[in-house]
């Protein structure tokens, strides 16, 4: 709700294809080369050639499809959508209108108050149009038709998100299903996936209000930004005693306003009709039932399982199975015998992030899954630090060593005699009498203080359980 309002949002998520060739032609399906050389004269729309479905991509739909609870229409057509545009240089664009291969299914989104069911209208497939250039080194816009004949699937959403928030939500877990089943690698900053929104307001109990579109959202926190803009926007309007208009808006993140492009098209604006060029879709059962099956465990029903076999909190749980690769690594880690996927995981989303973050992937570098429970299990074990286990961590990044001869070859492994620890904490107090002197004063921080003091003066070896509890013993609590 926003000032007595209820936002509606639906959203079309535009997602490209991995493929290795187009939809309709053999022509290389690969981003960022040069201009205008993966073109031919089908996807260029040149008079009397003809198209040919990229059975792939049937293949890919569907199972996008079943991934989102969908029917399958096991036979169906493909229509033109006729419109002008500058990169569209067919001047229709072959997609389907009213049989779509997949639709009436719903996706389940994790929310932190519980689950919601966000339907789900239709998917379907289509190509892609060109790219216009603006550049103030030359006069005018270029087109790269490389992109025209790009496969692409439109995934449809009913008006069931009350808010940005829900949308980001469901934005976030569309990808991260798009990536599992491998269908598209789902790069937004190459345009692989963006989204249209749609937004409209309405006092409770009374009928939906006017939408409003926003065209070709190219990241998900401008979505969010998006959302909420055009919802005050509208807001204002009826306040005001206004009315709004049905139309098609551009988002502008840098200046974070939408501003107008057109009046609302509707379906019978493009004037569909069936494709000519293109024979009916027709999928065997047993292809849409073995398609089904090839599915594997999807980002939702991971995040359930690992908060329930393996103690994991929601957060960590979904930000470890948010990438493919730290989640595929986190279970090779415990199938190789790590003891605690609690502190596993702390490492994946802590240190093994950094590197990934840095653009480096973990098979890249000398760590397996192997040396990294091992290295789990040496710390939940209590015979090496954390700290001491980051030192570790950076070694058998870069070097294929054996964990216990570098604790070894370096003296790392952890003290926990009581007489060494004991000299450690009377040298750390008397050297600090102003924390000591605050903790008996009630200042409790100042334990942490002097235990990090203690792990300091140790380099890192000693037990920092046993540690604070010497230090709590001296200090009298």
């Amino acid at each position: 709700m926003i000032k007595g309002y209820e936002v509606v949002v639906g959203l079309e998520v535009h997602a490209e294809l991995n493929t290795k060739t187009k939809i309709y032609c053999g022509c290389k399906n690969s981003f960022g080369l040069e201009v205008n050389t993966q073109v031919c004269p089908i996807c260029l729309g040149m008079p009397g050639t003809l198209p040919t479905l990229n059975e792939k991509v049937v293949e890919y739909a569907i199972k996008m499809g079943h991934a989102l609870n969908c029917t399958i229409n096991r036979i169906c057509k493909q229509d033109r959508k006729n419109y002008f545009y500058p990169d569209l240089p067919k001047s229709y664009q072959i997609s389907q209108a009213d049989i779509p291969l997949c639709q009436n299914g719903y996706l389940d989104v994790i929310m932190e108050d519980g689950i919601k069911r966000i339907g789900v209208e239709r998917i379907h497939i289509e190509e892609d149009a060109g790219k216009l250039l603006h550049s103030d080194k030359f006069d005018g816009s270029l087109v790269d038709f490389n992109r025209c004949g790009v496969p692409l699937i439109e995934i449809v959403s009913k008006p069931d998100m009350r808010g940005s928030d829900e949308a980001k939500a469901y934005l976030e877990t569309i990808r991260s299903i798009l990536k599992y089943i491998d269908i598209s690698d789902c790069k937004m900053q190459e345009g692989s996936i963006r989204c249209d929104v749609n937004v409209s307001v309405h006092k409770p109990g009374e009928p939906f209000g006017t939408r409003c579109e926003m065209k070709n959202v190219n990241s998900f926190s401008a979505a969010v930004r998006g959302i909420d803009y055009e919802a005050n926007r509208q807001i204002e309007i009826l306040e005001a005693g206004g009315t709004v208009d049905q139309e098609t808006r551009r988002w502008d993140d840098q200046k974070g306003i939408s501003v107008s492009m057109r009046s609302k098209e509707d379906a019978q604006d493009y004037r569909y009709f069936p494709e000519p060029d293109l024979l009916t879709i027709v999928v065997p059962e047993e292809k849409v039932l073995m398609l089904k099956e090839t599915l594997p465990e999807l980002p939702n029903a991971k995040i359930m399982r690992y908060e329930e076999q393996f103690g994991l909190g929601r957060s960590d749980a979904a930000m470890i199975v948010d990438v493919v690769e730290k989640s595929a690594f986190f279970e090779k880690c415990i199938d190789a015998g790590c003891k605690s996927p609690k502190l596993l995981s702390n490492w994946i989303l802590g240190e093994i992030s950094k590197f990934m973050n840095e653009g480096t992937a973990i098979e890249d570098t000398k760590l397996t899954p192997e040396k990294m429970a091992e290295l789990v299990n040496f710390i939940s074990d209590g015979k090496i630090s954390t700290a001491v286990g980051k030192t570790v961590f950076d070694i058998i990044v870069k070097e294929d060593r054996d964990i216990a001869s570098i604790i070894d070859e370096k003296g790392l492994a952890q003290v926990s005699d009581a007489s060494a620890l004991e000299a450690i904490a009377d040298e750390i107090l008397a050297a600090n009498e102003k924390s000591v002197a605050d903790y008996k004063s009630g200042k409790t921080n100042a334990l942490g203080y002097l235990v990090g003091q203690c792990m300091k003066a140790s380099k890192g070896k000693a037990n920092p359980g046993a540690m604070k509890e010497i230090i709590l013993r001296k200090l009298g609590g």
